[in-house]
């Protein structure tokens, strides 16, 4: 048991060494990037209270949004974190007000993408809605897996979910990623 347990502590350190190695993800408190990443962080583990797009923190980022209690709110826990930076956002709930054409630096089969960093922000398509839907922060960035820390989610992966959560998603899954850290 034992030795299973210094073989997850080994690689917990490893995969940690290789996402702080990544670059743009310098993660310290003196740049941008860092700053915002720290912030999204903090609020893992935020849940709604009722399950109804509620709770504390839940109204905090809707409310920087001009949103009211009850509204989903992945758009605004994302303009949230930025704002809590400094860092100019549309301080929208509506997901596809986060990707301008100017901002977008990488998109599903399309040619010349710009390798997303730590802090942009991915969004996440649905046929249904005709849109990009759901939202959310990239974490680390490979060619097969994103780890991302989403609001509205679940353990799922659900576009209505009931907390923030970090996530590993398959890179394919991701729509399109926007910049809003120059």
């Amino acid at each position: 048991m034992a030795k299973n347990y210094y073989l997850f502590v080994l690689i917990l350190l490893y995969s940690v060494g290789i996402s702080a190695a990544q670059p743009g993800n310098t993660g310290g408190p003196g740049d941008a990037r860092g700053r915002v990443a720290n912030t999204y962080v903090s609020q893992i583990g935020v849940r709604e209270l009722t399950g109804h797009n509620d709770g504390t923190a839940v109204e905090m980022f809707l409310k920087y949004c001009g949103l009211p209690k009850g509204q989903p709110w992945c758009a605004s826990f994302v303009c949230w974190s930025f704002g809590q930076n400094k860092i100019a956002n549309p301080r929208s709930g509506f997901c596809p007000d986060l990707f301008s054409k100017k901002s977008t630096i990488w998109q599903r089969n399309r040619k010349l993408n710009i390798t997303p960093l730590r802090s942009d922000v991915f969004g996440l398509y649905f046929p249904e809605k005709g849109r990009i839907a759901h939202v959310g922060f990239i974490d680390r960035w490979t060619n097969t897996t994103v780890t991302t820390v989403e609001g509205n989610t679940n353990q799922a992966g659900g576009r209505e979910g009931d907390g923030v959560y970090r996530k590993i998603r398959l890179t394919r899954q991701i729509y399109a990623v926007t910049r809003f850290i120059k």
